[in-house]
């Protein structure tokens, strides 16, 4: 950046040197003769400006150069950094590790830990651009399993608000789910699999949400697909008794009694201790009583009056 700021002014000195020449040769000036033909005063100013940037430059902050070290002494060090709690000191630690002694055995954990830093100090990017890089370098490598879990789990902590955004959530779900298809019987599949389970609820919430909405407008067939996309992609979550309870709402509430009795009987098969397997079955046997806050009151009369 200095080197920058010395060429800038380099120029402009130049530009400046021209500029006083031209004004010279209008005004027609000629240097008073001498014996040695003296500097001119502007040159001289030039080069005092000159002289005063290369100084400052010399000056400046000089960014320390690495110094070979052995493995172990670069690797220790970054594991200090690492237990003095700075991660995000100790990541650039670990990534000199690998280049000083790429072909060291310690070289594949401090890729790891590098990544790890990362992760340990919110940087999920960071951590994730590392992993996905040591995984296509070391693919035979014991930390793979590792490596994946990792990236899982920087997509999983940065889920905040799955109704807003589930962009993240889906990220983390297809990590985990790569994570359990490569290591079904690994370290770290039994843990992926439960985050599975809870992304795909959370997904399933959100679609319950928006159906919900819909519903709640009056607006049942935009609801009736919300409802199908959590009984067809997220049959596995506890959302699904409730999903079939409310299609068979939207479906009372459109004068559609058979398609309402066929939900009731999926839910009956699949769900018959729920309490919306229940709800189900009273709204189905007397469609007319008043239903509980938050459920939609059928009416069919209410549906065919605009035939009358």
């Amino acid at each position: 950046m200095h080197h920058a700021v010395f060429s800038a002014v380099i120029y402009q000195a130049i530009v400046l040197h021209g500029w006083c020449m031209s004004w010279q040769a209008m005004f027609k000036l000629q240097p008073k003769s001498s014996a040695e033909s003296p500097v001119r005063t502007y040159d001289k100013i030039i080069m005092l400006i000159c002289c005063c940037f290369i100084g400052a430059c010399s000056s400046a902050t000089v960014v320390e150069e690495q110094i070979e070290q052995p493995v172990e002494v670069l690797y220790n060090d970054a594991l200090d950094t690492v237990l003095n709690e700075s991660p995000e000191k100790a990541a650039p630690k670990f990534e000199e590790v690998e280049r000083q002694h790429p072909y060291s055995a310690l070289a594949v954990r401090a890729q790891v830990m590098a990544a790890w830093s990362f992760y340990q100090a919110n940087d999920y990017v960071r951590a994730v651009n590392a992993l996905d890089r040591f995984v296509e370098l070391n693919p035979a490598s014991e930390f793979v399993e590792y490596a994946y879990y990792l990236k899982a789990l920087s997509y999983y902590e940065q889920i905040v608000d799955v109704e807003r955004d589930a962009a993240m959530t889906k990220l983390a779900m297809q990590a985990f789910e790569e994570l359990v298809r490569r290591f079904p019987q690994g370290t770290y599949s039994r843990d992926a699999q439960l985050k599975i389970d809870l992304t795909r609820s959370h997904l399933a919430g959100k679609e319950m949400a928006v159906g919900r909405y819909y519903l709640n407008n009056q607006f049942y067939s935009a609801a009736l697909r919300r409802f199908q996309v959590v009984i067809d992609n997220y049959d596995t979550t506890n959302q699904v008794p409730e999903a079939l309870h409310r299609s068979a709402e939207a479906y009372l509430a459109l004068g559609l009694i058979d398609e309402a009795g066929r939900i009731r009987q999926v839910a009956v098969y699949n769900y018959p201790n729920s309490i919306w397997t229940e709800r189900l079955a009273a709204l189905i046997a007397d469609p007319e009583k008043p239903a509980p806050k938050g459920v939609i009151k059928r009416s069919f009369d209410a549906v065919t009056s605009i035939f009358d």
